[in-house]
């Protein structure tokens, strides 16, 4: 009678909890290497989601970056990616690397990625073009450094089988430029990343500068990338402003989920936006106004929402 009394009691608690625990959320963010910015900001994006947003918990995962986020995202085996704006439009409109159009929204726009090319001053390279019959890594796999780095490749003419490409992460690729089994690596990233931090404290590094002539061919073959300076000061030895290029990343997610978890998902982000910049100072682009000026595709209804109600106006080529 007493187990049997016992066994009621646990039916009535399952009972009691089983809804509630059907209502929690779980929230994928695919995010990139260890290395580079994507982990440690989508980890703080977890984090915000998780405390502020009810029945949702949220974690970041290690992925090969933003390619591969694209199609995580599409396949439904992540929710929200972290990727490179010259990607999230190759993967909506189904280009480039993706053989078809992938069901993927904006949700916000996170930071701007500076591509560093770095080499070390030992090595004498000076200019990207010198990257031909050289052991270099272009960036893992499905990254979208490898996704850029190839594309400024075809733009300034560099035939990507006049190389060697390891085709490491970020931390493999600093550890290679250190042992001397490549001469350089690719980067594309906010800039003050630990791996290239960490490779300046012990070796004299050169941040390879793209010159007015090559920047206006790479502006021209892709309309997402932009003209910018990576500020002297951010790497040891490297002192002056290097010119480069640059891309925003942008925070997808599917298509399909529900416009009112997205809008608390983004209120809850925008809104704690403070505790995303003691992650990474990167975070203070992280605001509702870039999400309307910087989206590369349409934005998703429940971001939109959210725009609407702070009265910022969604321009129609947002619009899904």
């Amino acid at each position: 009678m007493k187990k049997a009394f016992s066994i009621i009691i646990l039916c009535l608690v399952l009972a009691i909890a089983g809804p509630a625990a059907a209502k929690t959320s779980f929230i994928s963010i695919g995010t990139g290497g260890t290395g580079g910015i994507y982990y440690p900001y989508g980890g703080g994006v977890a984090e915000i989601w998780s405390k502020y947003v009810k029945d949702v918990k949220a974690v970041a995962e290690v992925t090969g970056a933003s390619v591969e986020n694209v199609k995580l995202a599409h396949k439904g085996e992540t929710v929200v990616g972290e990727v490179m704006g010259d990607v999230a439009e190759a993967g909506f409109k189904g280009a480039g690397k993706f053989d078809k159009k992938h069901d993927i929204y904006s949700m916000a726009i996170m930071y701007p990625n500076l591509l560093q090319v770095v080499s070390l001053k030992k090595s004498g390279i000076t200019n990207i073009e010198q990257v031909k019959g050289k052991n270099i890594s272009s960036g893992s796999p499905g990254s979208g450094t490898n996704f850029m780095a190839e594309a400024v490749f075809k733009a300034l003419g560099i035939p990507l089988d006049s190389y060697k490409d390891s085709r490491l992460s970020f931390t493999e690729t600093a550890n290679a430029l250190r042992d001397g089994t490549i001469e350089v690596g690719v980067w594309s990233v906010g800039p003050g990343t630990s791996s290239i931090l960490d490779l300046a404290t012990t070796h004299d590094i050169h941040i390879i500068e793209f010159t007015a002539a090559q920047t206006q061919k790479i502006l021209s073959y892709e309309a997402n990338y932009s003209s910018v300076d990576l500020a002297g000061g951010v790497y040891r030895g490297v002192d002056n402003p290097v010119p480069t290029i640059g891309v925003w990343n942008v925070m997808i997610c599917q298509a399909s989920l529900d416009t009112d978890m997205v809008y608390n998902l983004v209120k809850a982000l925008y809104e704690h936006q403070d505790y995303l910049l003691k992650i990474h100072p990167s975070a203070s682009y992280t605001t509702p106004e870039n999400a309307v000026k910087y989206s590369p595709i349409p934005l998703h209804p429940g971001t939109i929402k959210y725009l609407k109600e702070k009265n910022i106006e969604v321009p129609a080529k947002l619009m899904p």
